[in-house]
């Protein structure tokens, strides 16, 4: 039997290869796992989400950025792409670095079929190890329906959104986001 040795990657490594990369990859504590490419309907939904809160947002304290920066979990030495971030003011650079970032309030992941688990257990796990993360939102790409996680004194709470008709109420920066607005020109099979 023929065993092979995964490669560890240090962080410097990683951040040198990520620079020079045409795709991006995610680093998780000395693997470099490369990310697959998104859908339409993955890119339109994501994009809805991000002109909408830039609009709503503007001449606001609160800065929505998309999937192109970095976000640096120390805890679990993970770097990641979620689809849209909103920060509280400055965005925080990770020790002055321009492509990563560490203090988002609220994170939105469109779900993709290879992803949703991660999305749902183990990146919202290292999610919740920010400080300043209150707000999570997981947006399904094959029906109308919405997961949005608020921190709450006792724990994280649940609530679900489904249908063209409602909107969701986010605390952490005081707007109601559309679902209509969401899945605008999104076409459901």
């Amino acid at each position: 039997m023929i065993s092979t040795i995964k490669r560890r990657y240090s962080l410097d490594e990683y951040r040198a290869t990520a620079e020079k990369a045409e795709g991006r990859s995610e680093y998780r504590d000395g693997e470099i796992v490369p990310m697959s490419g998104g859908t339409l309907k993955h890119s339109r939904i994501g994009g809805n989400i991000f002109a909408f809160f830039k609009f709503l947002l503007r001449d606001t304290q609160f800065e929505p950025i998309n999937s192109d920066l970095r976000l640096w979990v120390p805890e679990y030495r993970r770097g990641v792409y979620p689809d849209v971030m909103i920060f509280d003011s400055e965005p925080q650079l990770n020790a002055e670095r321009l492509d990563e970032v560490l203090n988002p309030i609220l994170i939105v992941e469109v779900l993709s079929p290879s992803t949703a688990d991660y999305d749902r257990l183990s990146k919202f796990r290292m999610y919740r190890s920010i400080p300043s993360f209150s707000e999570y939102l997981l947006v399904e790409q094959d029906e109308p329906f919405v997961e949005r996680y608020s921190k709450q004194a006792e724990g994280w709470l649940l609530s679900d959104f489904s249908g063209l008709e409602v909107s969701i109420s986010l605390d952490s920066v005081a707007i109601a986001l559309s679902m209509a607005e969401i899945y605008r020109g999104v076409v459901f099979k």
